[in-house]
Formats: C-alpha cells, sequence, structure tokens
C-alpha cells in the first residue's frame, strides 16, 4: 500500500497475485479458482500477531511459536514507482533460530497466468506472469514444485535477520535491489512524509491514518477510497464492490483533514487533483476517477468465488454515470481551506469560479447524493453547497464571487429549509420522507448553518435518539429494519456525530463517539466502512480512506490547541 498508487492501485487481489491494474492484460478470459501466494510463515504451529511501525506502513508481522518468538518486517519500497512493485520482506531471529517456510506462485490476470520463464541467474529467480517481470532475491535454494510454484525452508540464526525480496515490474527489470539500501531509503521516506501528532489526542493512532492515507495516494494523483475489492458489506446480500478509485468527495476530505492540522503536502496533492478534474468537466464533474484521471471503467464479475460471503469478485464501478451535488460543496469546502493556507493560485481561482456557476446551474436537480442512491433531492447535498459556498466566499481575491456564492447559498438554504425541514425541527433526508440521515450532522459543522441554529440541535437530537447505538452511527433507517439488519454503523458518520458533538460543545460526547470509533478496527488498525455492532466485526472493503481521514480531522479538533483553527 505504500507503494504509489496506479489506476486502480497496485495491489495484491483476492486470489493474492500483485497486479498493476490499468498496465497489464485484463483479466480475460476469467480463472475460476483464483490461485496465487506469497506466504512467510513459521514451520510448526504459531500464534499470529503484529503491529505497523509507528507513522510507517512497515508491518511487523509476530509469531509466537513452540521454541519462542519470530518476527518478520514487510514493506512495499516507498516512495513507490507506478510501473514497479518492490516488496520486501525480513525474516529475524530475534529470540532463538527462526524456522520458517516461504512458498511464492505468483499469478497475474486475478490467478489466470502461472509463472512461466524461470531462471535462477547469479543466485536470484527471474521469470515472468501475464505481461509483467519478476525477479526473486534471497531464495536462491528454492525448488520449483509440480505447480510451478518456488518453495524454500530458511533457518536464520538467533540475533540474525535474512532478507527477502521481490521485484514485479512492467517491461524489462533494471538494476537489482539492494535490500539494506531500500529498506533504508523506505524507513527514512516515512520519517519525512508522516508529520509529527505529538501533543494530538490519539497521536499514534493519527500518525498511522495519516500514513495510511498518504500510501493510498499517488503523487500528483488521486487517492484511492481503498486498496481492496468485493469485500463485503453483508454476507449474501450482493453488497460487493471495487473502491480502488479515487472519489472527489474522499479526496477532499483527506485535504480537509490535513489542513486542519497545518499539513500542506496531503492538502497540496488533494487540490492538484481535483481541481485537475473540474477543469476538465466543469458541471459534468464525475463523482470519481482513476488515480491518474481517466473515468473509472464499468463494473463487472470476475468468474472468482471471492471472500466468503462476498458472492462473486467485482471490478469497475458503476459510479461514472452518477451526479452527486455534495461534491461540489466538498471541493468549494477544500479550496477555502487552500486559501487559508496560502494564495489560491490561478487555476485554483478557476475553478472556484466555475464550481459557483456549476452549483448555480444544477442545484435544483435530482441526484445520488453521499451515499449513491436513487436519485432524489438530497438534502445534505444541498447543504454541503451551502457550506461550500459560505466557505469560498471568506477567501480574498476572487473577485465578485465572493458575493455571488452569498447569494446563492441563501437562496438554496431558504429552498431547503422550505421543503426538507421537518415539522419537529431537524432536517428531513429528503423533503418525502421523516427520516433523519446522519451525513446532516457534517454540513452545519462546516458552517452552512451556525452551531446555535435550532435545526443543528434538532438534527443533531434526531440522530443521537433514533440512529445511535452505544457510541456507533449508523446513516439513516432502511424501511422498517432494525438498526444493524442491513447494514453496520458507519464510521465515518461516527466521527461525523464526534466532530458535530464538539461543533455543540458537548466535549465529553464528542469523545466518546471518537474513542469509540476509532477503537473499532482489526489488529492492524485499518478502518473499514463499516462496523457490526453486534458481532464486533469490521465490514466491507479495508483499509477506507474517508474513515482514516475523518479520524484525523476530529483528533486534531478535539485537541484544544487547535480549536479554533
Amino acid at each position: 500500500m505504500a507503494t504509489e498508487a496506479h489506476c486502480a492501485a497496485p495491489t495484491v487481489t483476492s486470489c493474492g497475485c500483485a497486479h498493476l491494474s490499468g498496465t497489464t492484460t485484463p483479466c480475460s478470459p476469467p480463472c475460476s479458482v483464483g490461485g496465487g501466494s506469497y506466504t512467510v510463515h513459521p514451520v510448526g504451529p504459531f500464534v499470529w500477531g503484529g503491529h505497523y511501525e509507528g507513522n510507517t506502513l512497515i508491518w511487523r508481522q509476530r509469531w509466537v511459536t513452540q521454541r519462542g518468538i519470530t518476527e518478520c518486517r514487510d514493506a512495499l519500497a516507498f516512495p513507490g514507482d507506478a510501473r514497479q512493485i518492490v516488496l520486501l520482506r525480513q525474516i529475524v531471529a530475534a529470540e532463538q533460530d527462526a524456522h520458517v517456510r516461504v512458498r511464492l506462485d505468483p499469478r497475474a490476470a486475478f490467478g489466470v497466468e502461472p509463472i512461466r520463464d524461470l531462471r535462477l541467474v547469479g543466485g536470484r529467480w527471474t521469470g515472468r506472469t501475464g505481461d509483467l517481470t519478476l525477479r526473486w532475491s534471497g531464495a536462491s535454494q528454492a525448488r520449483v514444485t509440480a505447480d510451478g510454484a518456488l518453495e524454500i525452508e530458511i533457518v536464520v540464526p538467533h540475533g540474525c535477520r535474512h532478507d527477502l525480496v521481490l521485484e514485479l515490474t512492467v517491461g524489462e527489470l533494471g538494476k537489482p535491489v539492494v535490500a539494506d539500501e531500500v529498506w533504508e531509503a523506505t524507513r527514512e521516506a516515512w520519517v519525512n512524509t508522516v508529520p509529527s501528532f505529538d501533543g494530538v489526542v490519539g497521536a499514534g493512532d493519527v500518525g498511522h491514518s495519516y500514513a495510511v492515507l498518504r500510501g493510498l495516494t499517488r503523487p500528483h494523483g488521486g487517492m484511492v477510497a481503498a486498496v481492496t475489492t468485493s469485500l463485503p458489506e453483508r454476507a449474501d446480500q450482493g453488497r460487493n464492490y471495487d473502491y480502488r478509485y479515487s472519489w472527489i468527495r474522499d479526496q477532499c476530505y483527506a485535504g480537509l483533514a490535513a489542513a486542519s492540522h497545518g499539513d500542506d503536502a496531503l492538502l497540496d496533492n488533494a487540490l492538484e487533483f481535483v481541481v485537475g478534474r473540474v477543469l476538465e468537466d466543469r458541471d459534468a464533474l464525475k463523482p470519481a476517477y482513476c488515480v491518474t484521471g481517466e473515468p473509472v471503467p464499468d463494473e463487472r464479475q470476475l468468474d472468482l468465488p471471492g471472500y466468503p460471503g462476498g458472492q462473486q469478485v467485482v471490478v469497475g464501478n458503476k459510479i461514472t454515470n452518477q451526479f452527486q451535488l455534495d461534491s461540489f460543496g466538498e471541493i468549494l469546502q477544500l479550496l477555502a481551506a487552500g486559501g487559508r493556507h496560502h494564495a489560491l493560485e490561478a487555476d485554483h481561482s478557476r475553478a472556484a469560479r466555475l464550481l459557483v456557476d456549476a452549483v448555480d446551474r444544477r442545484w435544483r436537480e435530482r441526484d445520488a447524493g453521499i451515499w449513491e442512491l436513487r436519485p432524489n433531492w438530497w438534502t445534505h447535498s444541498r447543504l454541503s453547497c451551502v457550506a461550500g459556498l459560505r466557505a469560498i466566499a471568506a477567501v480574498p481575491g476572487l473577485g465578485d464571487t465572493p458575493r455571488r456564492a452569498v447569494r446563492l447559498a441563501d437562496a438554496i438554504l431558504t429552498e431547503t429549509t422550505r421543503r426538507c425541514l421537518d415539522p419537529r425541527g431537524y432536517w428531513r433526508q429528503t423533503p418525502d420522507t421523516a427520516k433523519v440521515d446522519a451525513a446532516l450532522l457534517l454540513p452545519a459543522v462546516r458552517g452552512a448553518v451556525p452551531a446555535d441554529d435550532p435545526r443543528t440541535s434538532a438534527t443533531l437530537a434526531k440522530v443521537r435518539e433514533t440512529l445511535s447505538v452505544d457510541g456507533f452511527v449508523y446513516r439513516y433507517h432502511h424501511d422498517s429494519s432494525r438498526l444493524g439488519e442491513v447494514e453496520g454503523a458507519f464510521l465515518l458518520t461516527g466521527f461525523f456525530a464526534a466532530l458535530a458533538e464538539l461543533h455543540q460543545g458537548n466535549d465529553t460526547d464528542a469523545f466518546r463517539y471518537f474513542e469509540r470509533n476509532r477503537s473499532a478496527c482489526g489488529p492492524p488498525a485499518l478502518l473499514a466502512e463499516e462496523y457490526d455492532v453486534e458481532q464486533h466485526q469490521l465490514r466491507g472493503n479495508l483499509p477506507q480512506a474517508f474513515v482514516h481521514a475523518l479520524l484525523v480531522e476530529c483528533a486534531v479538533r478535539l485537541t484544544p490547541c487547535h480549536r479554533s483553527a
């Protein structure tokens, strides 16, 4: 994940195959089994554990065996290369001799292409899979198995380490990687990339989440929403999707999170990517793109069994043809944050004017909204635009744009209030339902209406009453189903609730939501989209970028010295 993202992200697919999507041959014909693996584990029984080294994406596996403890450090070389993956693995015999078994069986195109042209040259294995070339160092004594894989058992003496380096590239291999040099460069790059969060609430988790966001981001390109595909949100419900693309909204959330701490790197990267899409597509802006800026390919299913309960593996996404009005408001928020950090560049100012024009032309239309549902007059979409318009109106140097933005914000708020305010005082999800939506907590935090506006406090109270369970928050009620029956709690909306409580001056409740939702992670401390409150399990693809972004922003906002920022 630390490699630079490509369209979609360079990733290990569900069939275990390192796959540079967008550059390799399409997966045709689809495979029915999905083979492929690269495994390292102790010989004999063991208990698994591990953690990321502080503020990096260097994973330290830790196995407790009958002989003692064996460790293995794993990392993708960082900074990465869009055309090459370098996977580092370092077996560490910290307490006694380490006896491990290693198997390398790369299969490109989702398991279709087995390794071929295997050769041992100068103590390194080379070969091909699909149109990828590979080189494997540190396993010269490996044997070729009957199914074409490479296997080896390695004994590392007590106090020593052993490096395995796998290089996968499009095209021809260059000079062999030197393990020590790449490990040091990777460690230094992470140290220089992740800013210090000393003094920030939950600093360790915040630094880790920032590293995740950076690992999901291609320099001068987009940030993928997640590096996985087809992990089900609910078993056997057909709700498994491919999130290996860059959602405009998620990109804005990440930029705003970075801005809340005063960091320019992820903010500038988000601005560069998003502004490029605005200038290119204007009011035809798509909700998501490949990280290189191209349209997202249409959704299709592969003949792969996928994750248990997830049905078949899905690649691509149906998102391209949707209209999501709230994205316009989120980009205006991002541009305003950029304007608070430094003077907006000419392209940024032009994008701001184009977005105000786009909102003016399209705010009356039905859209798919933040949750990508059927077209409707979603309240959240309108209020997000109001917040974005008010934010950009405070940025100097935009000519008459601020005045137009204020007038437009007032007009949208007036009509939205007329159509979407429930008689009981809270914002309805749409004009034709009495349901509340947890997404409606965020626009007030962003400045659509003041904190002391009765519509703000009434909406928060309604979310607490109907959508909050033990510190977790569901998006909305699904018809007559009970909460948790159709989907899990959304960690994103849990962080929305934390920000909303803080916005209302309810510090204790804000901390409660923050702590509950940041704890909803597995051993790798990666957050998914949903959390099953009853079974205490993550649901859906991970790591989910917008959840990690909101964790960062919440932590910064909850830290007293940052509250006025």
